[in-house]
């Protein structure tokens, strides 16, 4: 990232936009200690995740995403409950959702509710908020999409050049169609090892093959941060290659922990963090999600202390 815009960060606010095409309702059905039901609301989708740990991590985290029909007053309720502010793009059609049961102590999806797709016009008005508020923020975590619905991928190619037409930092946790949309312009791509091989970048999850990926990723970002799970991260940053092993954790779920890292990514570079810092903060932030359940769910406390633990190594 460029020494100029490291400065300006630390001299504006810590307000992070974060794109978020596909907000959901979510609904999760828990049993107690004394074998009764508890129900939770919350609201969810990747963008909703990652801004939770932002404003966690300490920045300010304000989603821009679309809402429309019974489910709009829902999840724009359930955001601001969290202290997160909206941008809200109003559609015609309602949010998608899900209901999950943990009573048996996993994750079982009893009903889903798909996101709708956006018409044009619905299109044009999202591009606009999230251009206008990344510019004003300094700042944007962009958030993909299930490959071919919600918006085109086409969007994505156009945002990541108008943010750093604009000098805004954005850190896209992306994968699929969409990171294959994107030619230039971001400021920092995070994508796990799985969704690396998934691609056809990486033969396997061995260090050499996934280090020549990130390299094939350079066109589109300055720098790459690649999830391993529990075995840590690799990184691209300053044309330097790293890895960052967090301590031994029990894992609880493994749901979120990628929204974590990213949202800890943004929060470091938006500061103009060094590298080492940056990955021990996002490494900390995704290990401890997994002990908990919720996603982008964490304590700054906690973390801050785990990420004293975590190692970090140049690679040569």
């Amino acid at each position: 990232m460029p020494s100029d815009k490291v400065a300006r960060k630390r001299e504006a606010s810590s307000e992070i936009a974060v794109f978020a095409p596909w907000p959901l309702f979510t609904i999760t059905i828990e049993k107690l200690a004394s074998g009764e039901d508890e129900v939770y609301f919350h609201a969810g989708g990747q963008g909703v995740w990652a801004a939770r740990m932002a404003a966690e991590l300490g920045g300010k985290a304000l989603l821009v995403g679309p809402v429309g029909g019974e489910a709009r007053t829902l999840i724009e309720a359930l955001v601001r409950s969290e202290g997160l502010d909206m941008r809200a793009v109003p559609i015609r059609h309602a949010n998608g959702g899900y209901i999950n049961d943990r009573r048996g102590g996993q994750r079982k999806e009893i009903a889903t509710v798909p996101p709708p797709r956006l018409d044009r016009h619905e299109v044009d008005d999202l591009y606009n908020a999230a251009l206008a508020e990344g510019i004003r923020c300094g700042t944007m975590i962009v958030t993909g999409v299930p490959d071919g619905k919600v918006v085109p991928v086409e969007i994505y190619t156009r945002l990541a050049r108008d943010l750093q037409a604009n000098d805004v930092i954005s850190v896209a946790d992306i994968a699929g169609t969409v990171l294959d949309a994107v030619e230039e312009g971001l400021t920092l791509i995070k994508v796990s090892h799985e969704e690396l091989q998934a691609a056809g970048l990486a033969k396997d999850d061995s260090r050499k093959s996934l280090m020549k990926a990130m390299e094939s990723l350079r066109k589109k970002a300055d720098n790459i941060v690649v999830s391993c799970a529990g075995a840590g991260a690799l990184a691209l940053m300053q044309d330097r290659f790293w890895e960052a092993k967090a301590p031994q954790l029990t894992p609880r779920d493994h749901s979120g922990a990628g929204d974590s890292m990213t949202a800890a990514l943004a929060v470091a570079l938006s500061r103009g963090d060094e590298p080492d810092a940056c990955l021990k903060l996002a490494t900390a932030a995704g290990a401890m999600n997994v002990t908990r359940h919720g996603r982008g769910t964490g304590n700054l406390h906690d973390i801050e202390i785990v990420a004293g633990r975590v190692q970090i190594e140049e690679l040569k």
